[in-house]
């Protein structure tokens, strides 16, 4: 990729970063679009419309920003919870990090990079027709004394990465604590969920679950609710939701509205469709009412249950202490919060979440295998000369200079940007089959795969040419691991640049100016006249964008050595992305699940990987450039990199895992005193009840199904 075809990107992309910015400070005023862009305010009451004009909300401001650059960290702590906390801390972190490689990548290595030809062959009167690659290590004669300045760079930025790492993981890691210490009781540190409770006849699980707890947590054991089968019932809510939205659909719709009572609406005599709708409503309340009685008098229990104890200490001994001779009865595990429970695995056996959990590896395997179809076709596009022998009828439209820099320069990174917005939601789902029951693992479930999958099929897959099979061969052949990558990273500089550029820069301005709920906004404000008070505010997508960021970072310091052109596009991402996901979570996410800060653990293993990917190419592109020395020199980088890396693992890592016993020992002393414990497990008693039990109240006449026929049993 030629200068001019880089700068096209550039100018678009930038164009593209204003515009977004430009309409959301706008449309952020109107009083029609509040639920768009502050949807969490609304729902928290602190925001409302204002009917009245004002001029003011015609002209772009900037005001937005400062808010979101005045908020303090214990104010979206208090607002968002530890996980923001910690999504924010990945921004600090690596605007830090690229501001020490900044400096050196521009001021240092760059220069290097250029000058690496004779003197009397740069004009810099031509450089808008030059090569991106005259600012890359490929410019640097082979041997050449100048390659020392990498080598230097490489133990820097090892160092200076090394040292945050250790800095963030030891401040998330007091973060946690603190925020542990700071908490109120909570439901999930005092209960586990229970699988594999053994059957005997003429005995219920929940009276196998009563004696076992009773024997042998006779101090701690408090209480227990026994999973029943909800399949039926479930599925009435659905459907009851669903009438419900068509019942709102019509009253918002002006006239009278008739419709037969027949099959499909198609036969029968003419009703009216509000009555007739309402009619339906109701007794389908009834019918779940019906439903929630019988499923709590004799519904199906199944061998799974969540028992509660009486101080936080007392369900870790049952969390981390096996329970029985045989392992596969009585198996425990920490429960989550009430409302982060994913109720539809917790029936599930040991079989069948092992047979998930091997179908979705192999559904990822082929995921993966089908993606590099997309992935070929951008790598031609990237190249003009493959693009005009796989289309010669395209030939003289891209002879055309501003056409061949769009489809080089712009074009490539927007179509793999396409493709990848469907992988999130694949992933999402393939983790809610590996039998997790909690949507906050689900999330980080998530996260991992897509983490793993972009930087394979992202990095690799464009950097290395060829089939699946012929890409494992090379990580297979671990002598030429080294030397394959370093030939072939370079050479992909120029795409990755632009796709920082498209993926990120564009990404995070459009992430704030929230298009599509925009327009889904637009389009159900034409279609109803008057419209529901309800409406679902959005949770962060963690698994969304945690491996969008994470993916930048190794693409910034992989680069580092190699192409430090990409630093300061990589730094501008990250300092636009600070301001546009600290105003996002402030104003737009409203937090459904808090894991504590867990999803730091993936933050820092993904940093790891990226600094041995690194300096493994940089080993191999030492040995490449006729600098043997060199080459053996880095050799104990990556050594001492793992060697950090358990480190960290020993210090940090348990934390993440579970609490120890200082913590909840201190924690259950200091609420012994406090006269709202006797409340807290009275509460508690029933505070896992499935979801399905609920009172079900949508139809007019509410106060008469407010409460089921009987409640849920509890024991």
């Amino acid at each position: 990729m030629i200068v001019s075809a880089l700068l096209t990107s550039l100018g678009i992309n930038f164009g593209l970063c204003i515009l977004y910015f430009t309409l959301y400070s706008i449309l952020r005023k109107q009083p029609g679009n509040i639920e768009v862009y502050a949807p969490r305010l609304v729902a928290e009451g602190k925001s409302r419309q204002e009917s009245h004009f004002d001029l003011e909300r015609l002209l772009p401001s900037t005001g937005w920003v400062r808010t979101a650059w005045q908020l303090s960290e214990e104010e979206l702590l208090s607002a968002s919870g530890l996980d923001a906390v910690v999504y924010m801390r990945i921004f600090i972190f690596s605007l830090r990090v690229f501001s020490v490689a900044g400096i050196i990548g521009i001021c240092i290595l760059l220069p290097v990079n250029y000058l690496g030809n004779e003197l009397n062959d740069i004009d810099f009167s031509e450089l808008p027709n030059k090569s991106v690659d005259l600012f890359s290590i490929s410019n640097v004669k082979d041997g050449s004394k100048w390659l020392w300045v990498h080598f230097c760079s490489a133990y820097l930025i090892t160092g200076v990465v090394c040292f945050l790492l250790y800095y963030e993981y030891n401040y998330i890691s007091s973060k946690r604590l603190a925020s542990f210490y700071a908490s109120r009781p909570q439901s999930h540190d005092f209960s586990v969920l229970v699988r594999g409770i053994p059957v005997t006849s003429g005995s219920s699980f929940s009276n196998q679950v009563e004696s076992f707890f009773t024997e042998y947590h006779s101090s701690t054991y408090l209480s227990h609710s026994v999973v029943r089968r909800t399949s039926k019932l479930q599925g009435l809510i659905s459907d009851a939701e669903k009438l419900y939205k068509k019942l709102t659909h019509l009253k918002s719709r002006p006239g009278q509205k008739f419709q037969r009572n027949g099959f499909l609406g198609l036969f029968g005599r003419k009703v009216d469709a509000v009555d007739h709708t309402e009619k339906r409503l109701q007794d389908l309340e009834e019918n779940v009412r019906i439903q929630q009685s019988d499923v709590s008098l004799i519904g199906e229990e199944v061998p799974a249950a969540f028992v509660s104890f009486k101080s936080r200490y007392g369900a870790a001994i049952a969390v981390h202490i096996q329970q029985a001779i045989n392992p596969m009865q009585w198996i425990t595990e920490q429960a989550p919060e009430p409302n982060d429970v994913y109720w539809p695995f917790l029936s599930s056996t040991f079989l069948r979440i092992w047979i998930s959990k091997l179908l979705v590896i192999v559904a990822s395997i082929f995921l993966t295998v089908i993606f590099l179809i997309p992935v070929v076709f951008v790598q031609g596009l990237a190249n003009l000369d493959q693009l005009e022998i796989l289309l010669p009828f395209l030939k003289r439209v891209l002879s055309i200079t501003f056409v061949s820099q769009v489809v080089t320069g712009y074009l490539p990174s927007l179509i793999l940007q396409m493709f990848l917005s469907f992988v999130s939601p694949i992933m999402k789902l393939f983790s809610s089959m590996q039998g997790y029951i909690s949507h906050s693992q689900i999330e980080r479930s998530a996260s991992s795969k897509v983490l793993w999958f972009t930087i394979w099929n992202v990095f690799f897959a464009n950097v290395l040419s060829g089939s699946v099979i012929s890409q494992l061969k090379l990580f297979l052949d671990l002598k030429n691991i080294p030397s394959r990558l370093a030939a072939a990273v370079p050479a992909q500089a120029s795409f990755f640049i632009t796709y920082v550029l498209s993926s990120g820069w564009t990404s995070v301005a459009s992430e704030i100016a929230r298009a599509i709920p925009l327009i889904c906004e637009l389009i159900g404000g034409c279609c109803s006249k008057s419209r529901s008070d309800e409406f679902d505010v959005p949770s962060f997508p963690y698994h969304k964008e945690i491996p969008r960021t994470l993916l930048f970072g190794l693409l910034g310091i992989t680069y580092f050595l190699l192409a430090p052109l990409i630093i300061p596009f990589v730094l501008a991402y990250y300092a636009l992305g600070y301001i546009v996901y600290r105003n996002q979570l402030l104003n737009v996410y409203l937090p459904k699940f808090e894991t504590g800060g867990k999803f730091w653990p993936i933050v820092h293993n993904s940093t790891i990987f990226t600094l041995i990917l690194m300096q493994t190419i940089a080993i191999g592109i030492f040995g490449l450039k006729k600098l043997p020395l060199a080459s053996s020199l880095t050799l104990p980088l990556p050594v001492l990199t793992l060697l950090f890396n358990e480190y960290c693992r020993k210090c940090f890592l348990p934390i993440f895992h579970a609490y120890s016993a200082e913590s909840l020992i201190k924690k259950d002393r200091e609420d012994h005193s406090d006269p709202a414990m006797g409340e807290f497990f009275d509460k508690l008693v029933n505070a896992y009840s499935d979801p399905c039990m609920r009172p079900l109240s949508y139809s007019d006449n509410a106060d008469r199904h407010i409460s089921p026929l009987l409640g849920p049993a509890q024991v």
